[in-house]
């Protein structure tokens, strides 16, 4: 099953999504294995069943069912399918097609394809290639870094404890 998640901003992701359904046209992929959580996308699919948003239960069900999550750069979406172990197709949304308000998803998606996490393209239209090519790569494991970033502030707040403290001392 291929999942596609669309976020929940207030943004549409049109071409996207009639990407995919041109790919269901031309035999590339079958729509009865497409779901899609379309956010606020005006464009409606025609050849797969979506719903415009999921509860977070519902979102992860999805994830655990598919092959694969086409996802926008939003990072919770990436993280939460590549935790899963999912192989993911990341496309940035791009403010030159109305679709988020800077290009930051581009950068996203491109940190997480060098880290050998996910497959990222810039062209939709290069979709259909990454559903071929995607089954056959190996990714990274996921490998969370909240431990390393409590550490740092652990650190620094200690740092800036024992600098108040010298204040204190000192006066």
């Amino acid at each position: 099953m291929i999942f596609i998640t669309l976020g929940s901003q207030k943004f549409q992701f049109n071409r996207l999504l009639e990407e995919v359904d041109i790919l269901i046209n031309n035999d590339v992929i079958k729509g009865e294995n497409v779901f899609a959580q379309i956010g606020y996308s005006d464009y409606i699919p025609k050849q797969y069943n979506y719903e415009r948003f999921l509860n977070k239960e519902d979102f992860l069900r999805y994830i655990n069912r598919s092959d694969i999550v086409i996802t926008h750069g939003g990072t919770g979406s990436i993280i939460n399918a590549v935790k899963m172990g999912k192989k993911v197709i990341g496309v940035p949304r791009l403010v030159e097609f109305g679709e988020h308000v800077d290009n930051h998803q581009l950068e996203i998606i491109e940190q997480f394809t060098d880290s050998n996490l996910i497959y990222g393209l810039l062209n939709t239209k290069e979709l259909e290639t990454a559903v071929a090519n995607v089954k056959n790569i190996e990714f990274r494991e996921y490998q969370s870094n909240t431990q390393n970033v409590l550490n740092i502030l652990e650190d620094y707040l200690s740092e800036v404890e024992n600098e108040v403290f010298q204040k204190k001392v000192s006066k």
